[in-house]
């Protein structure tokens, strides 16, 4: 078991305390956007997976791969960033990747999609990464780039690896190092100064906390990696209001020794880095 200065915990219950800093904003994201990525504005999501955006006065819908409810993200009017589709032929041409979230109530204007993208002009606020695929994707990028100290002296990792009946999101190995076995999740909403997982009730990720508490009393590694693809928590924390039964898990999982790391991400219409460590705030 790693102790909680590594894993970058307080030692007790309390407030928020102060996390490490953010990644260069010159510096190229780990994940950069495509470049012909577009802003609408939003209008409305159905069945979770679809989004309309008004997009240069007309009507587009465009997919997302967001399950979660993103609660006080579907706010109509507010701009939406989506990156064109890798595959040309499909029905839905664009991803939804961030929401700007505006720091009053009344978002700013929404921007041409003939232009590029850049701050959303009107008023303060910030984007918001929703492309659940993300986490994963940064956990590959962030250790390829040598920028996950957990993960330091392993020399591979394996994306979707199978234990059991199960699939984990990735398994380090490296000489003389015990396997870790790491399980990526998406967080979008803050409550209280915390940023808070999951935003609706999750049986599947109830599931990984129990498989990650098994794999640690089995003498393996674990680790939860939590991607908060926005700026304004201060520290994180699972969220008891909507599902107190992965809260449970979770304190028991962090008690038995498996590793939390909730990571800030820096999130622009260029792409999305790795930020600074969050701390986790236990009680």
């Amino acid at each position: 078991m790693r102790d909680r200065d590594e894993q970058g915990l307080p030692s007790g219950p309390g407030d928020c305390p102060a996390g490490e800093g953010s990644g260069n904003a010159d510096a190229a994201p780990l994940l950069p956007f495509a470049p012909d990525c577009v802003i609408g504005t939003f209008v409305q999501r159905q069945k979770r997976f679809s989004v309309e955006l008004c997009l240069d006065g007309a009507p587009v819908w465009v997919h997302s791969n967001n399950s979660g409810s993103m609660l006080g993200l579907t706010r109509p009017g507010a701009p939406v960033l989506a990156s064109p589709a890798a595959n040309p032929a499909r029905k839905l041409k664009y991803t939804q990747e961030g929401v700007w979230l505006a720091e009053s109530a009344v978002p700013g204007p929404p921007l041409s999609s003939s232009n590029p993208p850049g701050p959303v002009p009107g008023g303060r606020g910030f984007w918001v990464g929703v492309n659940t695929s993300v986490p994963n994707r940064m956990l590959e990028a962030a250790f390829l780039a040598g920028r996950l100290a957990f993960a330091e002296g392993y020399a591979e990792l394996t994306r979707e690896a199978k234990r059991g009946q199960s699939r984990l999101d990735g398994l380090f190995s490296g000489p003389g190092l015990p396997p870790l076995w790491v399980e990526c999740k998406n967080v979008t909403m803050v409550e209280d100064d915390a940023a808070c997982f999951p935003d609706a009730a999750s049986e599947r990720g109830q599931k990984h906390l129990r498989e990650l508490m098994d794999i640690v009393a089995h003498g393996e590694r674990a680790a939860m990696f939590y991607l908060v693809q926005r700026p304004d928590g201060h520290c994180f924390a699972p969220a008891d209001f909507i599902d107190p039964a992965y809260a449970g898990l979770f304190y028991e999982a962090a008690a038995r020794g498996v590793e939390i790391y909730p990571y800030r991400a820096v999130v622009s219409p260029r792409g999305v880095d790795l930020g600074g460590l969050l701390p986790v705030r236990l009680y």
